[in-house]
């Protein structure tokens, strides 16, 4: 039972940070609504790359400590 809500109690913070590093850095790199509807590719192509940022962080800080 403690390490069901311990569990729980890391995959939210890790969800949590997850989407905070991915808004932080979409707004850092310009990646907004407009660069969707200009430049589809260009937008997932650098989302992708936030993305995977974001999980390298989360998994460094939260998962793998």
């Amino acid at each position: 039972c403690k390490l069901t809500t311990y569990l729980a109690d890391i995959d939210k913070q890790a969800e949590d940070m997850f989407f905070r590093l991915v808004n932080q850095f979409a707004r850092q790199e310009g990646v907004t609504e407009q660069l969707k509807a200009e430049n589809q590719m260009l937008w997932v192509r650098k989302m992708n790359s936030i993305r995977n940022e974001a999980t390298e962080i989360v998994n460094h800080t939260i998962v793998y400590t």
